[in-house]
């Protein structure tokens, strides 16, 4: 139960789900009939160690599944647990596994300090084996991180390839649960690829920032762009308002086809915002327009502001995005 991910497979509806009706584990993903949305069941025949769940994603031209953890519904449903995090229970592996056998192949252990490994953007070239995942904060210094999994000599490795630093804050300005760390961590809540490649964007829901990657080469990403939007502490308004400060920040991030055009909402979880914007969180989405050249910016006249009750999330663009199709040939 509580579902997360949805991925059309080559034979069934694939989603992934947090846990059972107890708010437990382990989470895992279930099948339906693509026709006539019967349940199929679990897709699991071999979970090995796996226990937590979140995202998961493939490469399907190599029969290998990537899944990723986040933590049960008893973890997350009334907020972030202070004394789980700083014991590391949250998830911090990455799993992979035999799409075809549906059995579970190898754990990466992220390490403990690495809390909550979410979202997974594989390469988009069906004949190459790589992508990203993003881990939200760290428990050494509060940053964020992104991670590259590749296939090397015929065997996984993963290893840390960006760092986003925590900024350093008045704790009269933190909510209750960072004051004693006098420091906004990014929370890096969402990634997504260019359906080239190359660019990934990151979503530093905590310090309110939009940063652009140019990950033509996976191992080596350098930062090429960034914008400001709400925030913690900084409050970043939109063009289309300037005099308004903004709560929230950048997070489900979406990217058309042809990598012009970049949606992303401001709403993460309703507990957790809650949490981290106690005097209101707001419901909003915006647009960055890409330039040929790959320069990001504002579009000024698109800030589509919701009912605060409604909680805007995810972002699906009709006909096909970045981060919703897979693909078998070049």
């Amino acid at each position: 139960t509580r579902p997360h991910t949805v991925h059309c497979g080559p034979d069934a509806i694939y989603i992934s789900a947090l846990g059972n009706a107890a708010g437990d584990g382990p989470g895992g993903i279930f099948m339906m009939d693509c026709d006539t949305f019967d349940l199929l069941g679990a897709w699991e025949a071999d979970r090995g160690p796996q226990y937590l769940a979140y995202d998961f994603w493939w490469h399907l031209t190599q029969d290998v599944m990537i899944t990723s953890e986040w933590g049960t519904p008893n973890m997350i449903e009334s907020g972030l647990n202070p004394s789980l995090l700083l014991e590391g229970k949250y998830g911090h592996q990455l799993h992979f596994w035999d799409l075809r056998t549906r059995r579970h192949v190898q754990a990466f252990d992220l390490g403990a300090e690495q809390q909550m490994v979410l979202e997974l953007r594989p390469s988009h070239d069906p004949a190459k084996a790589y992508g990203f995942v993003g881990v939200v904060v760290s428990l050494k210094d509060l940053s964020s991180s992104i991670w590259l999994w590749h296939r090397e000599n015929g065997k996984w490795d993963v290893r840390k390839v960006i760092e986003i630093p925590a900024e350093p804050a008045d704790p009269a300005q933190l909510p209750d649960l960072l004051k004693g760390f006098s420091a906004v961590p990014p929370l890096l809540s969402d990634i997504d690829l260019s359906l080239d490649d190359k660019y990934l964007y990151a979503s530093c829901w905590g310090t309110g920032e939009m940063r652009q990657y140019d990950v033509s080469d996976p191992f080596n990403p350098k930062l090429v762009g960034s914008v400001h939007v709400g925030g913690i502490v900084r409050r970043a308004p939109h063009p289309a308002n300037p005099g308004k400060p903004l709560a929230g920040g950048p997070q489900m991030v979406e990217i058309s086809r042809d990598g012009r055009r970049v949606y992303f909402t401001n709403s993460l979880y309703r507990a957790w915002d809650d949490q981290f914007y106690p005097d209101g969180v707001g419901s909003w989405m915006v647009k960055l327009d890409v330039a040929e050249n790959g320069a990001i910016a504002f579009d000024p006249k698109f800030f589509a502001e919701f009912d605060p009750k409604y909680r805007v999330h995810q972002v699906r663009l009709q006909g096909g995005d970045a981060s919703s199709d897979s693909y078998c040939y070049s």
